[in-house]
């Protein structure tokens, strides 16, 4: 009786008193949120709820087995992997953990900025942050439950005696990745391209979706997603509409006849931009930037409060000019001029030689 009700005592005792504790400690983290709105950290930390159930079951577990005397021939195999579990519980929960503080450390710097320019920086920044940690975390968890073999143990003298040749032979091969590690970090903290930002990138414009520590992904205005090593935003220049604000100026050109009234279009212009709800009211004109023999370049210039609305601006005001322009002063629109060539001085006309295309013969005779 007693090698029965010993093993259910240890392991129920272990189990009811994890979900008590867990549940208590919920129970506080939920009090503590509602008592301080201004900060999510409480409420983020009610995730890590499962990780540290796990953690505290498995730790009274690893101590209190050797208790309930069952399974001694394969005590030493049980044990290991009880280890193996809290070592990887415990990574679990300081993820989570980190995670927590970071995520709740950015709410409070974006409820404190209204600078969308700064907090998609401090965003990125943390994001790469929380990369980091899991990564370190995870190797950190990895090496220690290694080491918990003997096998890995004996081992670990002669891999320190050849560190050295290892780490030069996986330098070389790991450059390229490692090259992309530390531009993902150079990015992050040398401001150069944020989460959020419009970029022109191969020609190719587009949103900054995704940023890793190795690469960063661009969404295309046609919903296209580019996935980039992020060594190519140090190596090679690129456009940043965002840096230093995301205010734009655009320019729509019209090539018209020299009759276009040039007066009337500026006004009209004017009316049509007062109607248009992207345009920000910065900055509005028109002027003729160039001629030539039988046109002439009408310049329209137009702001917007980011590339989006400096596109739905441009597109507005081609789309009504020359609407305006077709139904109320068609002569202004470019045309082909024709006429008869005047006779030279001396009173010769000029040869012109009759051109007869070559059309097949069909039909009878």
């Amino acid at each position: 009786m007693e090698n029965v009700l010993r093993p259910l005592i240890v392991v129920g005792g272990s189990v009811v008193l994890t979900v008590v504790v867990g549940y208590l400690v919920d129970i506080l983290l939920r009090r503590a949120d509602e008592r301080h709105h201004e900060t999510p950290l409480w409420g983020l930390l009610r995730r890590c709820r499962v990780p540290l159930q796990l953690v505290l079951c498995t730790a009274i577990l690893r101590g209190s087995y050797e208790q309930t005397k069952i399974a001694k021939d394969h005590s030493a195999g049980i044990s290991r992997t009880l280890t193996l579990v809290l070592i990887g519980s415990a990574a679990w929960l300081v993820v989570r953990i980190a995670a927590a503080i970071v995520e709740s450390s950015y709410a409070r710097y974006a409820a404190m900025h209204r600078d969308p320019a700064r907090v998609r920086r401090v965003r990125t920044q943390v994001t790469l942050i929380q990369r980091v940690v899991t990564a370190i975390v995870g190797v950190v968890a990895v090496a220690a439950m290694l080491l918990t073999f003997p096998a890995m143990q004996a081992a670990g003298a002669s891999l320190l005696a050849s560190a050295g040749i290892l780490g030069i032979v996986a330098g070389v091969a790991a450059q390229s990745t490692l090259g992309n590690l530390f531009a993902g970090l150079q990015i992050a903290f040398g401001d150069m391209v944020r989460l959020g930002d419009t970029v022109v990138v191969n020609g190719e414009w587009g949103t900054i979706d995704e940023i890793t520590l190795t690469f960063l992904t661009v969404r295309t205005w046609d919903e296209r997603r580019i996935t980039m090593p992020v060594s190519y935003f140090t190596s090679k220049p690129f456009e940043n509409w965002s840096r230093g604000g995301v205010e734009m100026t655009g320019t729509v050109f019209f090539h018209l006849d020299h009759s276009a009234p040039i007066a009337l279009m500026r006004d009209r212009l004017h009316d049509i931009l007062r109607d248009c709800a992207a345009w920000d009211g910065r900055d509005w004109g028109l002027a003729v930037t160039d001629t030539t023999p039988t046109t002439i370049q009408v310049r329209a210039l137009v702001t917007a409060k980011d590339a989006d609305d400096i596109w739905t601006v441009r597109v507005t005001v081609r789309e009504q000019m020359i609407r305006w322009l077709t139904e109320h002063h068609a002569y202004a629109l470019p045309r082909v001029t024709t006429a008869t060539a005047e006779p030279s001085p001396n009173g010769h006309r000029p040869h012109f030689e009759k051109f007869t295309p070559d059309v097949p013969r069909t039909g009878r005779g």
